[in-house]
C-alpha cells in the first residue's frame, strides 16, 4: 500500500460543516440506520477541525492531515490512519483499538489515556508528490512512524506493534505496554516511569536516557535494548525462583482463609501474606473468600482478583497496579498508600463493612495512588480517600455518599463534581 506523504499537496480542504455531515452519515452507517454511508476521508485536509466524541470506527482517513484537530474521546477503532498527519492533535481518551497507524505522524500529539490496544505503528511506504506537478509525479520512500514528544500518559498500548517507531522524549508515564512489540523503536529520553511493560519485546530498542523508574519489567529482556543512562530505580522484575517456590504454600494459606470464612471460623485461619509476591498465583485467587486476609505491601500487579471477597482485608501499601478487582467486595478494607494505578474497580464494593448493629468499619484508601483507576458504578459510600491521587480516574456512576476526599487530587477525575 502506498500513500502520499504528510504535506498538504493534493489534499482537499474540508469545512467543519461538510465534515460533520460526512461523520453523521458514517455514524448512521455504523448503527444500521437509513441514509448511512461509510466515511472515506482519504487525502483530506482537516487541520484544526473538531471531531470530539464522534464515532469513526472503521473509517478510512488514510494520508489525511489532521494537524491540531480535536478528537477527545473520539472512537477510531480499526480505522485506517495510514500515513496521516496528526501532529499536535488532541486525542485525550480517544479509542484507537487495532487502528492502522503505519507511517503516521503523531509529533507532539496528546494521547493521554487513549486506548491503543493492538494498534499498528509500523513503518509505512509513503508517496511524496512532486513540488510542482503534485500527485502526477510521485516518488516513494519507507517512513517510520513519528511520535516524538507525544503524550501517552496513562494510555493503553497492550499488544501494539511499535517496531521502528520514533518516540523520542515522549511521555509514557503510567501507561500499559503489556506484550507490545517495540523492536528497533527509538525511545531515547522517553519518560516511562511507572509504565507496565510486562512481556514487551525490546530487542534493538533505544532506551538511552529514558526514565523507567518504578516500571514493570517482568518478562522483558532489557539486556537486548540500549540502556545507557537509563534510570531504572524501583523497577519490578519477574518473580524470583524463591517466590515461585513459595507459590504452593501461599495458595494453601489462601485456601485456609476461604475455609475459615465458609466454616464460620471453625476451620482454617485468615492468611498472612504480608510483602509476598502473589503474582506467582496467577488467577487462582479469583472469586475466593479472603475476608480479613493480611497482604500488607504485597505485590499483586496485574492479577485477576475479580469477584474476590476482601472484606476487612489489610492491603496497606500493596501494589495493585493494573489488577482486575471488578465486582470485588472491599468493604472495610485497608488500602492506605496502596498503588491502584489503572486497576479495575468497576462495580466493586469499597464502602462500609457492618460489624455489629452499633459498629462498622469504612474502607480506607488515604494516600492511595489511584491514577487512571476504572471505578465506574463502584460503591465508595463513606470510604476515606483523604490525600489519594485520583487524577484521570473514572468514577462515572460511582456512589460517593459521605465519601471523604479531603486533600485528594481529583482535578481530572471523571464523574466527580469538583
Amino acid at each position: 500500500m502506498q500513500l502520499v506523504s504528510n504535506s498538504l499537496a493534493g489534499r482537499r480542504r474540508i469545512s467543519q460543516s461538510e465534515l460533520d455531515l460526512l461523520v453523521s452519515a458514517h455514524e448512521r452507517f455504523l448503527s444500521g440506520r437509513s441514509g448511512g454511508k461509510r466515511a472515506s476521508l482519504r487525502f483530506m485536509d482537516m487541520s484544526g477541525l473538531e471531531l470530539s466524541g464522534r464515532n469513526l470506527c472503521d473509517a478510512d482517513l488514510s494520508a489525511s492531515v489532521l494537524d491540531g484537530a480535536r478528537m477527545l474521546r473520539t472512537r477510531l477503532d480499526r480505522a485506517s490512519l495510514f500515513g496521516s498527519d496528526l501532529r499536535k492533535a488532541v486525542m485525550i481518551q480517544a479509542s484507537l483499538v487495532r487502528a492502522d497507524l503505519r507511517g503516521v505522524c503523531l509529533h507532539g500529539a496528546n494521547l493521554t489515556q487513549a486506548d491503543l490496544t493492538q494498534a499498528d505503528f509500523r513503518e509505512g511506504q509513503i508517496a511524496i508528490p512532486h513540488p510542482r506537478k503534485g500527485l502526477d509525479s510521485l516518488k516513494h520512500e519507507d517512513r517510520a512512524g513519528d511520535a516524538d514528544g507525544a503524550l501517552f500518559v496513562g494510555a493503553t498500548l497492550d499488544g501494539s506493534r511499535m517496531n521502528g517507531l520514533s518516540a523520542f522524549a515522549s511521555d509514557f508515564t503510567d501507561c500499559s505496554l503489556r506484550g507490545a512489540v517495540m523492536t528497533g523503536a527509538n525511545l531515547k529520553e522517553a519518560n516511562m516511569a511507572g509504565a507496565n511493560l510486562e512481556g514487551a519485546q525490546v530487542s534493538g530498542c533505544n532506551l538511552e536516557g529514558a526514565d523507567l523508574s518504578g516500571a514493570v519489567l517482568s518478562g522483558v529482556e532489557v539486556g537486548l535494548a540500549r540502556t545507557s543512562g537509563c534510570r531504572m530505580a524501583g523497577v519490578l522484575l519477574s518473580p524470583t525462583a524463591e517466590e515461585l517456590a513459595l507459590a504452593p504454600q501461599r495458595l494453601e494459606a489462601a485456601m485456609g482463609n476461604q475455609a475459615w470464612c465458609e466454616s464460620g471460623g471453625q476451620r482454617g485461619a485468615p492468611a498472612r501474606l504480608d510483602h509476598a509476591d502473589l503474582r506467582t498465583l496467577g488467577g487462582r485467587l479469583r472469586g475466593m473468600r479472603l475476608t480479613a486476609i493480611s497482604a500488607k505491601g504485597a505485590c499483586m500487579v496485574g492479577m485477576d482478583l475479580s469477584g474476590v471477597q476482601l472484606q476487612g482485608a489489610n492491603l496497606d501499601g500493596a501494589d495493585l497496579r493494573g489488577a482486575d478487582l471488578h465486582g470485588a467486595d472491599l468493604r472495610g478494607a485497608k488500602l492506605a498508600g496502596a498503588n491502584l494505578t489503572k486497576a479495575d474497580l468497576r462495580g466493586a464494593m469499597v464502602g462500609v463493612l457492618p460489624l455489629t448493629p452499633e459498629r462498622s468499619s469504612p474502607a480506607t484508601l488515604n494516600l492511595a495512588r489511584m491514577r487512571y483507576t476504572r471505578a465506574q458504578a463502584a460503591d465508595l459510600s463513606a470510604a476515606i480517600l483523604d490525600g489519594a491521587d485520583l487524577r484521570g480516574a473514572d468514577l462515572t456512576g460511582a456512589k460517593v455518599v459521605r465519601t471523604s476526599f479531603r486533600d485528594a487530587d481529583i482535578g481530572s477525575a471523571i464523574g466527580l463534581e469538583t
